[in-house]
């Protein structure tokens, strides 16, 4: 078969395949136009779900009529004035963008400078039909009707409408994010979806109270700022606590130089910045915003600019690693506001069951003291007010130990507040945290059994234990094979104190099994030492002294990530008073 040139109107509509995906495509190229004409207000305007109609409306510096003709032609721009392909400065450059659009819908575009006339162009699927003067104020005009209509094989691969609104309503979300100094609005049906106000200070704030807006006051309640600079690499944004983690990865918002990416090396630098703090099935939330210098980042390595290639993956992965964690130790003390609403939320009135009448003198000795003078009382003070006479626990931020309920949980007193602590998870996290400080200082310690445990397991356990025997050994477990289904374990680490050496052994025979033979202990060792951990925590159901709890919430106060447990969820919730007062209708 020969070679031959294809026609025009094929040409734009392979290269629309390229560029406009879907409905959210177009949305974005167009957006982004708006941006680099320097518009500081973009108004969206969607029908069935951008598929019937995409209206994006600027105040940007607009084109004049030969521009105007000129954004209709392939590889036509003003966004790359020195031809450098290695220092892009706009949001994109490619000049499919337009006249791809404009070959698979009915299109018009009109357009206006400060001191010029307005014109417009109207095309339908690549075909001028209208081209003259207009009225309109400076800045840009597009519409993009019926996408798709005349490409079934294309429309037939669209989402329902409601999926394309929800896709176009995210991408220009996330521009917005990048730009606080710019109002956005989108509106679908005439029914208003954003409004997000510009801002003129181009200070943090400014970019907070953005992220509040679109995102919701709630996520920046339950942030910590990221800020670090490194090798001229600036990295910025909120990144929430881990206890304010969601079931799906959608709601991660990278940007690089401005520009929305969803990048697999930014998204691995997250996942290892919060690998020992979340559970396997939950995913962080956060807006990360990475500044470089032009020429360290390509962004042509994919048609829609989605994915980058950076000059030093490396330095950027050690970036947002070592910025996301400084960052979450810092506020590593701290649950989700959220858990404390919702715990709230469950507290109800219920109505009083009468009790069977008690006579007074079966309570004995404590009748009397409770009916006795104010200075009686005060000579028979309970443990708890006795020991915080050398000291006022409640100026420390997790108070002081009032009691113990059910056996699991610590219920605490601070200046302001009620706070209920989950004793078994709170000493999981701090035991795993001590473990990590002692690899780090040279391994963990063991603790010698004083006799030996056999544990039985099927052969393949077996090997995977043995196999790993040296890097356990590292981390404070002492065992050896013993037979062909069998393992006997001669010492344990000594932070674990009395743990059951079979229970420790079955649950890290699983762990091994499921990383596989290949994989090295040291590169999941948060995730074994989370397993160790949870052997040797206080357990719920144990009933602690008064001086135990305190020394439980100090401890607490000064390690890292204490706020939660290794897999996520909160080892405490805080009840302000003001909230208790509100459940007995005070406030």
């Amino acid at each position: 078969m020969s070679i031959r040139r294809l026609p025009e109107d094929l040409v734009n509509r392979i290269a629309a395949g390229e560029v406009v995906e879907r409905p959210a495509s177009a949305v974005k190229e167009l957006v982004e136009n708006a941006l680099d004409a320097g518009a500081t207000r973009i108004a969206v305007e969607l029908e069935g779900g951008g598929l019937d109609l995409i209206a994006v409306t600027d105040n940007g510096s607009g084109m004049d009529a030969d521009d105007l003709h000129l954004s209709l032609e392939r590889h036509a721009t003003s966004k790359l004035p020195t031809g450098d392909l290695e220092a892009i400065a706009t949001m994109g450059f490619r000049g499919e963008a337009l006249p791809s659009i404009a070959s698979v819908s009915r299109f018009r575009i009109a357009s206006r400078t400060a001191s010029g006339e307005g014109w417009e162009i109207e095309v339908d699927h690549g075909a001028i039909q209208r081209d003259g003067p207009a009225s309109l104020p400076q800045g840009t005009r597009v519409s993009v009707a019926d996408l798709f209509g005349k490409v079934p094989a294309r429309r037939k691969f669209m989402k329902s409408a409601r999926a394309e609104l929800a896709a176009c309503l995210d991408t220009v979300r996330r521009l917005a994010m990048a730009r606080a100094d710019v109002g956005f609005s989108v509106s679908h049906e005439g029914r208003r979806l954003l409004d997000a106000q510009p801002s003129a200070d181009l200070l943090e704030s400014a970019r907070v109270a953005r992220l509040a807006a679109i995102l919701g006051q709630e996520f920046t309640d339950n942030a910590v700022a990221i800020d670090l600079v490194r090798d001229g690499l600036c990295l910025g944004g909120l990144a929430a606590v881990p206890t304010y983690s969601r079931g799906a990865a959608d709601h991660q918002y990278l940007f690089v130089g401005g520009r929305p990416v969803k990048d697999r090396l930014l998204l691995g630098a997250v996942r290892g910045a919060y690998r020992d703090l979340l559970a396997r099935d939950r995913h962080p939330v956060l807006a990360l915003f990475l500044d470089v210098p032009f020429d360290f980042v390509d962004v042509n390595v994919h048609p829609a600019k989605t994915e980058v290639r950076f000059r030093d993956p490396a330095l950027v992965r050690g970036l947002i690693v070592s910025g996301l964690r400084h960052a979450l130790d810092s506020g590593s003390g701290h649950a989700a506001t959220t858990v404390s609403e919702a715990a709230l939320s469950a507290f109800r009135p219920e109505p009083i069951v009468a009790p069977v009448p008690v006579r007074p003198a079966m309570f004995g000795d404590h009748s009397f003291r409770f009916n006795a003078p104010p200075q009686a009382r005060a000579e028979t003070p309970s443990p708890v007010y006795a020991e915080s006479r050398d000291a006022d626990l409640t100026a420390f931020p997790l108070g002081a130990a009032r009691g113990q309920v059910h056996g699991s949980w610590i219920v605490a007193e601070t200046a302001d507040s009620l706070v209920i602590v989950d004793q078994h998870a709170a000493h999981e996290r701090l035991t795993l945290e001590k473990m990590k400080r002692a690899m780090e200082g040279g391994g963990v310690r063991s603790q010698a059994l004083l006799l030996p445990e056999v544990v039985e397991l099927d052969e393949a356990e077996c090997d995977g234990l043995e196999a790993h025997a040296a890097e356990l050994a590292e981390m404070g477990l002492e065992i050896e094979r013993f037979g062909a289904e069998a393992i006997l374990v001669r010492a344990t680490p000594a932070i674990l104190g009395n743990a059951d050496p079979k229970a420790l052994v079955r649950d890290l025979a699983d762990d091994i099994t499921s990383l596989g033979a290949a994989h090295s202990l040291k590169e999941r060792l948060d995730e074994v030492f989370a397993t160790m951990a949870c052997h040797g925590s206080v357990r719920a159901g144990r009933s602690l002294s008064v001086t135990e709890m305190n020394a439980l919430l100090r401890e607490m106060e000064a390690t890292p990530h204490s706020g939660q447990c290794n897999h996520g969820r909160p080892t405490y919730v805080k009840l302000a008073r003001g909230d208790i007062e509100k459940l007995f209708g005070r406030r």
